[in-house]
């Protein structure tokens, strides 16, 4: 996933990737602008200023480099309760789902999004409203919408219910009964069920036929943040985002599930890993470490 390396272009990105062992991107597709949070606001696509030439051009640098884009990736807000932010960042939504169809990548992920001030229910009649019409308008263009499962709560001002509704598996049910469209699935991620305590290889199983994509992220629980915060602070203070292999989810035993379920396609690795961010190097030693973690299972 390209938004951990904002300062390289597309084409040094493709490079260097292709370089060094990876077989496929994750594009980021934010708006051109300031980053609202950490690994957010980055573009290496900028879908707005899209035109079939550039389309075009970008394929030909895939090729270039042996490499295939897994998906588009811009995770807002779309269930915002600012009606006009919630406006804006759909409107960006639908710009990538075209950018995906010019570009000839199968998936966007994405964020269902959530008001955090209000309950389930009361956001799932939100969902009802706002998320069937843009999975008709990915179906339009012949692409699949892919949720990332995280509950996107990590510090106060996402108190108390976090902006993203589809963290569980009781959520996902619900959410496929609202739409239970073919092209609308998963970006099933481990790191954020294993610190909700919840059976990864499981969730696998039973959501097989909705896992469009997968992010490789792995995740450590600090005891001592768990102990003084428990558990209702719902993982602030002490879910730490790690590089694949540094945490605790079984990846021999989460990849094996995915085999088991007939999910071949791309792992994403998603650093978000703060021992390995505060320079590029860094950033790329996390990614070097996570490629050589997952590179024995994947043949």
């Amino acid at each position: 996933m390209s938004a951990a390396l904002p300062q390289m272009s597309l084409e040094q990105l493709a490079m260097w990737t292709s370089a060094n062992g990876f077989d496929m991107l994750e594009l980021a597709c934010w708006p051109v602008s300031k980053a609202e949070r950490r690994y957010a606001g980055v573009t290496h696509i900028d879908v707005t200023t899209l035109t079939k030439a550039k389309a075009s051009s970008i394929r030909s640098l895939m090729r270039k480099h042996g490499l295939e884009i897994s998906s588009l990736g811009y995770y807002p807000n779309p269930l915002h309760p600012d009606a006009s932010h919630r406006a804006m960042v759909i409107e960006h939504l639908k710009q990538v789902i075209v950018a995906a169809q010019m570009i000839e990548v199968p998936i966007v992920g994405t964020f269902v999004g959530r008001d955090k001030d209000k309950t389930l229910e009361a956001n799932f009649d939100a969902f009802a409203e706002v998320w069937p019409p843009i999975i008709k308008f990915a179906a339009d263009h012949s692409v699949k919408i892919a949720i990332e499962n995280c509950p996107m709560i990590f510090t106060s001002d996402e108190w108390p219910g976090g902006n993203n509704l589809a963290i569980s598996p009781s959520v996902w049910r619900k959410m496929f009964e609202i739409i239970p469209d073919a092209n609308f699935g998963l970006n099933l991620d481990p790191s954020h069920l294993l610190w909700q305590m919840i059976d990864t290889e499981r969730a696998v199983h039973d959501f097989k036929d909705r896992i469009f994509h997968v992010h490789a992220k792995d995740m450590q629980v600090n005891r001592e943040g768990l102990y003084q915060r428990g558990v209702m602070s719902a993982g602030m203070g002490w879910q730490i985002p790690r590089l694949p292999g540094l945490g605790e989810v079984n990846w021999p035993r989460f990849i094996a599930a995915l085999y088991a379920a007939g999910y071949d396609y791309v792992l994403s690795i998603e650093h978000e890993d703060r021992a390995f961010e505060q320079t590029e190097e860094l950033v790329k030693r996390g990614f070097y470490i996570a490629r050589d973690v997952l590179r024995p299972y994947l043949h």
